[in-house]
């Protein structure tokens, strides 16, 4: 008997009170990872299809699910796009300091320019009671914090783009040997057109979706989004 079944009628409710209160405080970041999780399975099912589908044109033996997930061509494919998004979060956290566009509830204020004062930021003396503690620290301590979300945001980029780039080596050097060409070393891959159009192609889709939605977010409304300006709400008001 499980320790959930031996438990009383009360602990279950409270049980499941304390599941759902989770699930509606936290639903927002729990939808997305099932969808991450979700579209990240099916990629990996229908990128062995093409995977084997292009064995067979090229005369070469078609391999099992397992050894597709764990191969050099779908850790290319999966750190490709998860550099290009990361480096969008993290352009758009920095560029968004100090740029702004009138009107656009992604931006701040025409004149808000800037990181603001540590009365704006509630940090130094500024820091509230319920502030985190790092917030009324001072030195570094206060200073990476006042910049961890940049810094994690661009870390996890530079390390997805250097795990697309050693996963793409490895493919790019197996279809070149089952080519009967030279493989490269990582350094001359940096500079072949296979690695730069896995990238830019993703980079400049990453770019025009946040350039559209900064402009777009100024003229139309989502009734409901935090992410959009009240229906009611002027163009040129940001909120």
């Amino acid at each position: 008997m499980s320790a959930f079944q031996r438990a009383s009628a009360s602990q279950r409710v409270r049980a499941f009170k304390r599941l759902r209160a989770f699930l509606r405080d936290n639903g927002l970041s729990t939808a997305f990872l099932l969808l991450f999780l979700g579209a990240l399975a099916a990629q990996s099912f229908a990128g062995h299809a093409t995977f084997n589908d292009t064995q067979v044109s090229d005369g070469l033996e078609q391999i099992g699910y397992l050894q597709y997930v764990t191969s050099s061509s779908f850790a290319a494919d999966v750190a490709e796009n998860w550099q290009s998004e990361y480096l969008q979060f993290f352009l758009y956290i920095a560029v968004t300091v100090w740029l702004v566009q009138r009107g656009s509830p992604e931006s701040k204020k025409p004149g808000e320019e800037g990181p603001g004062s540590d009365a704006d930021q509630n940090i130094h003396a500024s820091a509230t009671p319920s502030s985190p503690r790092w917030a009324a620290a001072d030195g570094l301590r206060q200073t990476l914090f006042s910049n961890s979300l940049l810094i994690v945001m661009g870390s996890i980029f530079v390390l997805s783009w250097l795990a697309q780039s050693v996963a793409g080596v490895v493919a790019f050097d197996e279809q070149q040997l089952n080519s009967y060409q030279a493989a490269v070393s990582w350094a001359e891959y940096l500079i072949e057109p296979d690695f730069w159009n896995r990238t830019l192609q993703n980079w400049q889709s990453e770019f025009l979706a946040v350039g559209s939605m900064v402009i777009l977010s100024v003229f139309l409304r989502q009734r409901g989004s935090p992410e959009s300006k009240p229906v009611g709400a002027p163009h040129d008001d940001a909120r």
